[in-house]
């Protein structure tokens, strides 16, 4: 498969998870206002909490992110070679160049935040700057500039929102039902529907998560894919995964909460690898991206 057909086919993937997971919350709305009495205003009054929740965060995650993962800017003196293939991957892109963070730790790894092209931050480690040649880094960079420039970061903004709204919903399902009760408890209909609410509640959260998992597995094949066009360079990303898969530094900044967003799973154990069943990782497996990379 070429690099052209595996841009087009992740992003009829993405389109298509994307479209479940609107899908989904619109039924869990559904079912939770229904089971609650309430009808739409229930979920109209979650929405709207939510979502001033949501603006706050969107406008100011990347602020957050690079305090949690403890990122200081970089120097073009220091990091010269990661200012230079940050300026040439941008002008191939056609986008503004991101601002630079350097996070101190031997890992290596690297990933882009922020909720467009003009407010985009590239965080790389020092690890991976050091560990990678120029070639390698130049790979690596074009796959985080290529999150940027297909909007990936605001897209995985939003799922993430799209995931504290599902869990949000399902807390003050339940909330309503220990403190309020509800008006249809008593009707065998409003029943059956209490009890979908009560079980959509429990594992709603969990179905939202792994659908989130699902788009940042697929948008990783996406950037690899935009990435190796912008350098015509896939062998030297696929270099750089191998390179990154086989250290076995742990990136101890990482969170789950950021985990999502680092070109490699942050967490593996000393051999290297994965510590969470398919389904729960935040990456695709590094041999089968780079299985694909090498027949580009």
């Amino acid at each position: 498969m070429n690099i052209y057909n595996q841009i087009s086919a992740n992003k009829t993937k993405t389109y298509l998870i994307m479209a479940v997971f609107t899908a989904f919350i619109a039924v869990v709305a559904y079912v939770f206002g229904e089971a609650s009495g309430y009808g739409l205003s229930f979920t109209g009054i979650a929405l709207i909490i939510s979502g001033l929740i949501s603006f706050t965060s969107y406008y100011w995650s990347d602020s957050v992110v690079l305090a949690m993962t403890g990122a200081k800017p970089a120097d073009p003196k220091v990091h010269f070679d990661f200012y230079t293939v940050a300026e040439n991957i941008a002008i191939a892109a056609g986008i503004p160049k991101p601002k630079l963070y350097v996070i101190d730790d031997p890992a290596p790894n690297a990933f882009a935040t922020g909720r467009d092209p003009q407010h985009a931050v590239i965080v790389a480690t020092t690890g991976i700057l050091q560990k990678l040649d120029r070639a390698e880094l130049e790979g690596v960079i074009a796959h985080e500039m290529a999150h940027v420039q297909n909007f990936d970061i605001r897209l995985m903004a939003i799922v993430t929102v799209l995931v504290g709204v599902v869990a949000f919903l399902a807390d003050m399902f339940m909330r309503n039902l220990w403190w309020g009760g509800s008006n249809r408890r008593n009707n065998r209909s409003g029943g059956i529907l209490m009890i979908i609410g009560i079980v959509l509640a429990i594992i709603s959260p969990l179905i939202a998560t792994l659908i989130k998992l699902a788009i940042s597995r697929k948008r990783e094949f996406l950037a690899d894919a935009s990435g190796s066009y912008l350098t015509r360079n896939p062998h030297a990303l696929a270099d750089a995964l191998e390179k990154i898969s086989a250290d076995h530094n742990i990136l101890h900044t990482a969170s789950n909460a950021t985990a999502h967003l680092f070109i490699s799973n942050p967490f593996k154990n000393k051999e290297g690898k994965e510590m969470f069943a398919s389904f729960f990782n935040t990456h695709p497996p590094i041999a089968e991206r780079v299985k694909i990379l090498r027949a580009m």
